[in-house]
């Protein structure tokens, strides 16, 4: 277990001096596809994938719950940044029936992390289509998930009102508020990462200071108490007594949707802290080797036999970096190295991992038949890839 205090005061000597440079060891971190090829791409692999959506319940087959909203994710995301509505009904109505069969996109009432995958999806939705349901399904959403906030008045009282134990006030020093705990059951104790990131699409959105100072909350909870000393986002934590997950549980989704919301952060904001963090985590992340080799391609959730939730966290990651992208106009070193990490991923999937449209879990090869969970993870790189490149 990393000692948190000791991690504190070496932050700044780590976080704040990344190197943005392009390893030379990343394989082909480049392509020369035209804008119209990279969208006949990405929409190639989003119509592969659609035969196995089930209506009735807004679930593709051979998926989970949560990573059937990365597809819709990826279905939304594209029509926006193709400044099209190709799958405008397909989503809106994807997302209304599983909203109405799940309120608050919580299945079971289990997990509050899968409702806020559903919930972001409908943002993105929102985003791409203007269209009001959406927006309003994901502020539901958020209102129910924010019920297990660790507030600054729980943490001063250790309580929680929808938990039975008494909560940490502090671990290792700094305050527990801004957490979120990631399932709704009256005794999990499970504080996670990756629970947090809606609110600040929703304080930009409706500019009201709800959504951005738990925004702000959340944000500085993970920058005090979830940042590794290599500077990767950690997993979870215990809100009862501090007790971390595996120092080996470093999955590629935490950093991706931290830093998707520090982009919208430091936007809404304009604090240079959100901005430099977010730089830095970048640089960081992509050029992991928990998750990749040294030629930058992705290994995690590689699983080809079957389904596991690895497949889609990298989905997340490519999803996030690609935000941190379009908003960071003004450092064209970190959209340089960003679109070539997706880009090594791109190739990958186009060169060693594709059996036509279909695509392998395992990016960086070999090829096999079609999985519906292959595919899914497949796709944010494809629609990413749309927007990381030059036309």
């Amino acid at each position: 277990m990393v000692h948190l205090a000791l991690f504190v005061a070496l932050l700044p000597s780590f976080v704040f001096a990344q190197d943005l440079g392009v390893p030379t060891t990343w394989r082909e971190f480049n392509n020369s596809r035209l804008l119209a090829e990279r969208i006949s791409i990405a929409k190639s692999a989003i119509d592969t994938i659609l035969p196995q959506l089930d209506t009735s319940t807004a679930q593709f087959n051979g998926i989970g719950y949560w990573q059937s909203a990365n597809v819709f994710s990826a279905m939304a995301n594209f029509d926006h940044l193709a400044s099209s509505t190709t799958y405008k009904d397909q989503v809106i109505d994807g997302l209304t029936t599983a909203f109405k069969l799940y309120p608050d996109f919580d299945q079971y009432l289990y997990y509050n992390d899968d409702a806020m995958w559903w919930a972001t999806a409908a943002y993105y939705a929102y985003r791409a289509y203007g269209d009001s349901s959406m927006l309003s399904m994901a502020v539901t959403t958020w209102n129910h998930v924010s019920n297990y906030v660790v507030t600054a008045a729980d943490a001063q009282s250790k309580t929680q009102p929808n938990k039975d134990f008494t909560i940490a006030s502090t671990c290792y020093g700094e305050t527990m508020a801004g957490g979120v705990f990631w399932r709704p059951t009256s005794d999990d104790t499970g504080i996670n990462s990756i629970t947090t990131g809606l609110s600040a699409y929703l304080a930009e959105t409706t500019s009201n200071a709800t959504y951005e100072n738990a925004a702000i909350l959340s944000a500085q909870w993970i920058q005090n108490l979830q940042i590794n000393e290599n500077g990767i986002i950690l997993d979870g934590v215990s809100g009862e007594d501090c007790t971390r997950t595996a120092a080996s549980w470093l999955f590629t989704y935490n950093s991706g949707k931290y830093l998707e919301g520090l982009s919208v952060l430091k936007d809404v904001t304009g604090a240079a802290i959100w901005k430099s963090l977010m730089t830095n985590i970048t640089a960081a992340a992509v050029k992991s080797p928990v998750w990749q080799g040294s030629d930058g391609i992705i290994t995690e959730g590689a699983s080809t036999a079957s389904d596991n939730d690895g497949v889609g966290f990298k989905a997340i990651f490519i999803r996030g970096l690609d935000e941190v992208s379009v908003r960071s106009s003004d450092n064209s070193d970190l959209q340089i190295l960003i679109h070539s990490y997706v880009d090594v991923q791109y190739n990958a999937l186009l060169e060693l991992a594709a059996d036509g449209t279909s695509y392998s879990p395992s990016w960086p090869g070999p090829a096999q038949q079609f999985t519906s969970w292959g595919q899914m993870a497949a796709l944010d790189v494809m629609v990413s890839a749309i927007n990381t490149n030059s036309p």
